[in-house]
């Protein structure tokens, strides 16, 4: 009864919480798409920006979202023969994870860190830089890959991406609502009857404007940090040694390479890179939760 039981049951409640956060923030949007709309004296036409806006930002994440993360982060493509232990410790998690095996990315930097992307097992990639690479033995590889391997099984990637798709969306709504109506003076079309209900809806909508990429972002920060520390605990599932991560990410955490990571890619790392550049404050702010808590949590499982 054991542990294997409850991985299973954090993992599915990752995915009904992550389902609920995506519907949630869809509704979000829809009501931005009407109050927006609705200001400027059509709120059909608000609706369907806001989900024209929505459907064309997943349809760009879904089909071409890895690809383009893979691309800017530089990373390239390796066979088996270029590196066989690489590959032979990403088969292993793979099968302790009980999913298709990654195709296997290296990016060309002295830095050390790594990330997974892929909307679902079988189209999922898993990059890891040079310098991680040489830096640290086996069984802390073995950790690292085990970690993004969780991200992949836990389907944590695809949630990054939907979640991403919402909060782009909503940002861009309301950068387009706040611009057309200070740049362009709030004209409103409409009837003198319902003129008042406009600059009502004019009011709440900038209100709505300001705040709600706010509270889109608190909520994606928070996610994101609780499915760290589950990738985490996934590892262990896989690897049975929680020392092998923990030594990874103190290494992690200890190494003085500067690697300035494209801002789109940065929150997919094991490590934010910008997170280290500040000195690895957490706040409300951060993807990523502090790394000695997390190696804490882990030397707890060690004892």
């Amino acid at each position: 009864m054991s542990s294997r039981k409850t991985f299973q049951q954090l993992i599915a409640s990752n995915k009904r919480n992550s389902w609920f956060l995506i519907a949630g923030m869809f509704l979000l949007l829809v009501t931005l798409g009407v109050v927006f709309g609705g200001a400027y004296g059509s709120w059909p036409v608000g609706l369907l920006i806001a989900a024209g806006t929505a459907l064309v930002v997943f349809l760009f994440s879904w089909f071409a979202g890895s690809g383009t993360l893979l691309a800017i982060s530089g990373a390239h493509e390796i066979a088996k023969e270029d590196d066989p232990q690489l590959f032979n410790v990403v088969e292993e998690m793979s099968i302790a994870a009980g999913i298709p095996m990654p195709r296997v990315f290296v990016i060309n930097t002295s830095a050390m860190n790594a990330f997974a992307t892929g909307v679902d097992p079988a189209h999922a990639a898993v990059a890891v830089t040079d310098g991680l690479r040489r830096k640290l033995n086996r069984d802390e590889l073995q950790g690292v890959i085990a970690h993004e391997i969780g991200h992949i099984r836990n389907f944590d990637i695809r949630y990054t991406m939907l979640m991403a798709v919402m909060a782009g969306a909503i940002v861009l709504l309301a950068d387009l609502f706040l611009r057309s109506t200070f740049f362009a003076g709030g004209r409103r079309r409409g009837s003198r009857n319902d003129g008042g209900a406009q600059a009502i809806l004019l009011l709440i909508g900038i209100v709505l404007a300001i705040l709600t990429p706010v509270v889109t972002t608190l909520i994606q920060m928070a996610m994101s940090r609780q499915r760290e520390y589950l990738a985490d605990a996934s590892a262990v599932e896989f690897t049975r040694n929680p020392d092998g991560l923990a030594s990874a990410l103190a290494k992690l955490a200890g190494d003085d390479v500067r690697y300035e990571a494209n801002r789109a890619v940065a929150p997919l790392y094991i490590v934010n890179p910008e997170l280290k550049l500040r000195g690895g404050a957490d706040n409300w702010f951060s993807t990523h939760p502090p790394i000695v808590e997390r190696i804490k949590r882990l030397r707890a499982l060690v004892g």
